[in-house]
């Protein structure tokens, strides 16, 4: 039977959000390696055909910006009381006012 979430058999493990040893090293090789060969990547990039720069790029990037992930809000409104709906009901109303001001 599994553990359950939040809950370990090696209560000395390690502590949550501590960095992975192995992977700090790989990171720092790889860094090191990308400062090292920068002006030799630059150059190949240059020389890359527009679709392909943009490949790099993209691959690139994800390494430099967090990925955003979508979002949805699944609420049972028969659930929700009175008063929460006509919070939501007078945040939406005033959205649309916002809007509609020149």
């Amino acid at each position: 039977m599994p553990q359950p979430k939040g809950h370990t058999g090696n209560p000395n493990g390690r502590p949550p959000g501590s960095k992975n040893k192995v992977t700090a090293s790989l990171r720092k090789r790889i860094n090191d390696f990308l400062s090292d060969n920068w002006e030799k990547m630059q150059a190949d990039f240059e020389t890359l055909e527009p679709k392909d720069r943009l490949n790099f790029y993209e691959r690139l990037i994800q390494y430099g910006l967090p990925k955003l992930q979508s979002t949805q809000l699944l609420t049972d409104p028969a659930k929700l009381s009175d008063e929460q709906l006509e919070v939501i009901m007078n945040e939406i109303l005033d959205r649309d006012d916002s809007g509609t001001e020149d």
